[in-house]
């Protein structure tokens, strides 16, 4: 995977703070994928001389470089991700234009039959001579939970290598354990997957009734003023969407993603059987942040009305089975004002949730509008910091929202 001559070119712009940056993605904590290597029939053609310098284990520095590699992390999308960083003189990549090609294997401990071979390419710009700093880079893979072993090497094009070696261990907590991971133990995959990937058909159960889910998603960044929406940002809420679709007992979904900043409703979808992630992609990319309709700008409390308008027209439509808000805190000037939501909280009839998703629970420890209109309905509300909390959280609503449908029906059928 090599950055455009734009792309590079941006980054050369770097060099007057002393270093140059050529790493394959824009941090924000993702790194981007490496390419797996792949032959025909499942065989991988290596180089010979690359294999070799991957079967000696020996760290060689012709290249000099110097590689940092990290503990194994647990993502939002309940993944493990093993990053590493690699810096290089920049007076050691001088002259004309260069390509590094970056070689790995990865092995886990249970199968070293079968290793997995990634491989990216870097195109280096012109450098001049007296650049001083360093250079730096970085690649992640994803894991399941296991033991791993890393050969690592990287070249030029004057064939002079760096190469390094490294262990990986990825394990979840003994209290997390019950916790069930996107990508099976001892599998190794390239990161950086497409969020809003169709979701695979799911089992429902067929003796009873399938249940009726609607979840209303603010689709905002973390940080309020912030001029961007991150992937990392929207991964807690399409995880517990993908939760959400796959338990067996919900077999119907309206979905409402919307953002309070832009006031508008991004995406809308009424009870279907499965949630369309393709579509909904689609609409939050289209996300503007940073612009304000000129129509908003008169309005003193646009933002109060709009969500507002939102709760008091979702709770008073259809009646579904459960109703869930997530999204990050949103801190308004004011609160929904409760004479407008009290006369709908009488006919609620179904339990309310929010998956209040806050990385930093310590600078805002106070309840947000979407809280206090929660607390109103008499609703449960969790805070989403880790992955752990994503989900547990999950799994209680679920296990209580089924508990209280078949309670019901129970009483129903026992009258």
């Amino acid at each position: 995977m090599e950055w455009g001559d734009e792309a590079v070119r941006d980054f050369a712009r770097l060099r007057g703070f002393g270093y140059l940056d050529l790493a394959l993605c824009l941090v924000a904590g993702v790194a981007c994928a490496q390419s797996p290597v792949t032959g025909i029939n499942g065989a991988v053609r290596i180089n010979n001389s690359d294999l070799a310098i991957l079967e000696t284990q020996e760290v060689r520095k012709d290249l000099p470089c110097t590689v940092n590699p990290s503990k194994p992390e647990l993502g939002f999308d309940l993944r493990f991700h093993a990053h590493y960083d690699v810096s290089i003189p920049l007076n050691d990549l001088s002259g004309g234009e260069n390509q590094l090609t970056i070689l790995f294997r990865v092995t886990p401990s249970n199968d070293k039959d079968h290793p997995r071979y990634f491989a990216q390419k870097v195109h280096v710009p012109e450098i001049d001579d007296d650049a001083k700093g360093d250079a730096s880079l970085g690649g992640t893979i994803d894991m399941g939970e296991g033991s791993y072993h890393v050969d690592w090497l990287m070249r030029d094009r004057a064939e002079r290598v760096c190469s390094f070696y490294w262990d990986l261990d990825a394990s979840l907590a003994p209290k997390d354990k019950a916790m069930e991971l996107a990508i099976a133990p001892g599998t190794v995959e390239s990161s950086g997957a497409e969020q809003f990937t169709e979701e695979p058909p799911v089992q429902r159960v067929q003796n009873s009734p399938p249940l009726n889910i609607k979840v209303l998603v603010n689709f905002a960044p973390q940080m309020p003023d912030s001029a961007t929406l991150r992937p990392s940002e929207t991964m807690a809420l399409i995880t517990l969407l993908r939760r959400i679709s796959r338990e067996p007992e919900f077999g119907k979904f309206s979905l409402v993603a919307f953002n309070v900043h832009e006031q508008r409703v991004l995406y809308r979808q009424s009870s279907a059987d499965r949630i369309d992630f393709p579509a909904l992609g689609a609409a939050v990319q289209k996300i503007k942040l940073g612009t304000v309709d000129v129509s908003h700008l008169a309005q003193k409390h646009g933002e109060v009305t709009f969500l507002s308008d939102l709760i008091k027209s979702e709770m008073s439509g259809d009646h579904p089975d459960a109703l869930i808000f997530a999204g990050p805190k949103i801190m308004l000037d004011d609160s929904v004002p409760d004479d407008q939501l009290k006369p709908f909280a009488s006919d609620v009839d179904f339990p309310v949730f929010y998956m209040n998703y806050n990385l930093n629970p310590q600078a805002m420890p106070w309840r947000d509008s979407i809280g206090h209109a929660v607390k109103l309905f008499k609703g449960t509300e969790y805070t989403i910091t880790r992955p752990r909390d994503l989900w547990f959280s999950v799994s209680e609503m679920v296990s209580r929202i089924v508990k209280l449908k078949h309670g019901r029906s129970g009483v129903s059928s026992g009258q």
